[in-house]
């Protein structure tokens, strides 16, 4: 019998083409099972690569001999077969399954996008399959039954995000056992990770630790008490959980005592650690590794895409490089999170079936992008309805998200949320640890020579604004000393800079830091005094969490004052009107749970319809004919606008990094250590710095700085310092 190859290694090696189908179904099979979708899953892989079997693909394959031959389509197109046959053998039902094999490797297409590259016109190319079934493929392969499993149900989106969740499984599976071929040395390390189960008695180990070593305060017996609430609440049934504590009520490691003891209670598989801010991925991802430093790297910290944007341009490597999130403990971005449940790319959707049966902790949950809340908080009941997933919206200015009606506003919002601590006003009372005060009207600007001023006459004090000239010019007028925070530095120099803040506090050194609000979520500094631009009451909330943080004063101080430049248009704009309103009328009891559940609905009613701006359900709604526009709605649920921001790897102590980038394509792990070192740029600054040579593309869409002068020891990525930016592109 003719042997038909499915992939052709550097040294010859060929990869069997049936071999490879079995393999790759009993693998997708594998991971949809999490979800009750095995019996599609296998259907699927055993039917993606059909199109190989054509005389045109073998005599290519062969004739090249090149190790990417798989991935373009000068071999012919050998994904359309496999969904043709789908068709053919399910009718109808073989739509499901159109999706991921025709989608696995250009990725999830739109039912009818015009063009070719729709799935209606791909699906009128009959002759794929006829050249494919005249080639010998084994009846075993082409003569399946019918999966029996349903589809889901339940929310607007449930039959899109379950192709999605198909998809997933085939093209992870897909692409684990195209690695096992061409790297079967890397392959054998994949998945090797302890259960939660195993590492639990670890973080009880720590924990425990901890607490004895802690001095007897009345903020650390309160600690103790919000830790063993959540331990209490753990063996409550999976579903959705708000965590509501005031910053520095220690939530980061009593949320994660909760998913825990949560997941190895109910048999869920990980824990995904979601948070706002690159700045502060890489201490919560340490803080977790510190638990389990004796167990070895079972936290994946992910965050910048580093995977190749542009379909055309993918390759071997790039494709097996990218992260599936197999370890127990992730810690991601909420961009990298919610835009992988939106996403039609192969290198997005491939770990989503990871997600399944798991629990999610949303870190500051009232940073959830309010022009896509409608889909967000949409996919996050699907995950609960139908994935076996708990979530655990976690934060000190809980929003809200639950369902409300008003004559004019009908928010659907997220049912059945439970608080897990029995009183939270009263627990907000008990942590209030500062005084706040506002420096003049609110409806008039303060000079930036009044902010150095005031900041001056204190030996250490904050400042937070909300945009990156901002943090300029005031740092600018600020002596030398002053240390300077802000997007514009990488995660490593951040790092470095908050590890220094942090020694200079505790040591009683003088202390001025300038910082954008990156600093707000998550960063435990503990200053005497805040100064914060005016800006909604959560930011208020969360610089105020800078302020005293540890109880050590009889009171800390915080400042709110109008700054002389304009808040960003947008949702910007609108919460910081919002808090400005609320702050005059309520001072400082506007910092409450009452004020915060307030401020929300307020910001909520008046986003109204745009909380889905893009129209995102519309697009991905329940059809009986399964005729989604994936590719579209991926386009739209950008978080950060792709065509506004761009990414550069910067020179920041990380030479060897860099010289080993130069001269190879980079694989996991080094994907994984470089994202300590990206900084997004504006796109029209990037495409600039791009034709003076500045930066450079070292592989496709990774760009790295050229010029080490670019990259400044205070204020990192300063190309020049008389550019001038956009507002949008001046935030953090």
């Amino acid at each position: 019998m003719k042997k038909h190859i499915a992939h052709v290694a550097e040294d010859g090696r060929t990869h069997d083409l049936e071999e490879h189908l079995r393999q790759t179904a009993e693998r997708a099979a594998g991971f949809a099972a999490a979800f009750g979708a095995d019996g599609w899953a296998r259907a699927a892989g055993l039917w993606h690569d059909l199109g190989k079997y054509s005389s045109q693909f073998q005599q290519y394959i062969q004739a090249i001999n090149n190790p990417d031959a798989h991935v373009g389509k000068t071999g012919g197109d050998h994904s359309t077969a496999g969904a043709l046959h789908a068709l053919e053998r399910f009718g109808m039902l073989g739509r499901i399954l159109t999706y991921p094999i025709a989608g696995h490797h250009a990725g999830l297409p739109d039912w009818n996008e015009g063009g070719t590259a729709s799935l209606a016109q791909r699906l009128e190319q009959k002759d794929l399959l006829e050249k494919v079934l005249s080639q010998g493929v084994p009846d075993e392969i082409l003569e399946q039954t019918a999966p029996t499993e349903k589809a889901k149900s339940g929310t607007d989106i449930s039959r899109s995000l379950w192709l999605r969740m198909l998809f997933s499984c085939l093209v992870d599976a897909d692409f684990i056992d195209t690695e096992a071929f061409f790297e079967p040395d890397k392959s054998r390390e994949r998945g090797d990770y302890p259960t939660l189960s195993e590492l639990c008695p670890w973080f009880d180990t720590f924990m425990r630790r901890k607490l004895v070593g802690a001095a007897d305060t009345s903020i650390n017996r309160i600690r103790a008490d919000i830790l063993n609430q959540c331990l209490a609440t753990a063996t409550q049934a999976p579903g959705v959980y708000s965590l509501t504590v005031p910053t520095g009520g220690g939530k980061t490691l009593s949320s994660l005592a909760f998913a825990l003891h949560h997941a190895v209670a109910h048999g869920q598989r990980r824990i995904i650690y979601v948070i706002p801010y690159t700045s502060i991925i890489e201490q919560t991802a340490n803080q977790f590794r510190d638990v389990w430093k004796d167990v070895g790297d079972v936290v994946i910290e992910h965050h910048s895409n580093l995977d190749v944007n542009d379909e055309r341009r993918d390759n071997n490597r790039s494709r097996l490089a990218c992260e599936n999130w197999d370890a127990p403990v992730i810690v991601t971005t909420t961009v990298q999170f919610f835009e992988s449940l939106f996403a039609s790319r192969t290198s997005r959707c491939r770990k989503l079936h990871n997600i399944a049966g798991s629990v999610v902790i949303l870190d500051e949950a009232q940073l959830l992008p309010p022009d896509f809340l409608t889909p967000i908080l949409e996919v996050l009941s699907e995950l609960r309805n139908n994935y076996g997933v708990t979530i655990l919206l976690c934060t000190a200015t809980q929003p809200a998200l639950g369902p409300h009606k008003a004559m004019d506003f009908d928010f659907k919002g997220l049912s059945g949320v439970t608080e897990i601590m029995a009183d939270p006003a009263a627990l907000f009372g008990q942590l209030k640890r500062t005084e706040l005060s506002i420096l003049g009207p609110l409806q008039e600007p303060r000079t930036w020579d009044d902010i150095s001023a005031r900041l001056q006459g204190h030996d250490s004090a904050l400042c937070i604004v909300s945009r990156r000239d901002d943090a300029r010019i005031l740092w600018e007028l600020m002596p030398h000393g002053t240390i300077h925070l802000s997007a514009l530095m990488c995660g490593a120099h951040r790092s470095q800079k908050i590890t220094e803040i942090k020694g200079r506090l505790q040591a009683g050194l003088s202390t001025r830091v300038i910082s954008t609000q990156l600093v707000e979520a998550g960063v435990d500094v503990d200053f005497p005094v805040v100064y914060r631009a005016l800006a909604g009451l959560d930011s208020v909330a969360q610089a105020a969490g800078r302020c005293n943080r540890e109880g050590l004063r009889e009171k800390g101080h915080v400042y709110v004052f109008t700054p002389p430049s304009d808040i960003p248009v947008g949702h910007l704009r609108q919460a910081a009107e919002i808090g400005r309103t609320l702050l005059m009328s309520h001072g400082d009891t506007a910092l409450s749970p009452g004020g915060f559940e307030e401020f929300f609905r307020r910001f909520y009613w008046m986003r109204g319809d745009r909380l889905d701006k893009e129209r995102i359900i519309d697009l991905l709604k329940n059809d009986l004919k399964l005729q989604v526009s994936f590719r579209e709605a991926a386009r739209r649920f950008k978080l950060i606008n792709e065509a506004a921001q761009a990414s550069v790897i910067v020179r920041y102590q990380n030479d060897d990094l860099i010289s080993r980038l130069e001269r190879e394509p980079p694989d996991r792990q080094a994907k994984r250590k470089l994202q300590r070192y990206v900084v997004n740029l504006p796109r029209r600054l990037h495409g600039q710095l791009l034709a003076s040579g500045a930066i450079r593309e070292v592989h496709p869409d990774i760009f790295v700085q050229s010029h080490a002068a670019l990259y400044d020891d205070m204020l990192g990525f300063c190309p020049d310092k008389s550019i001038v930016y956009d507002p949008d592109d001046l935030m953090c």
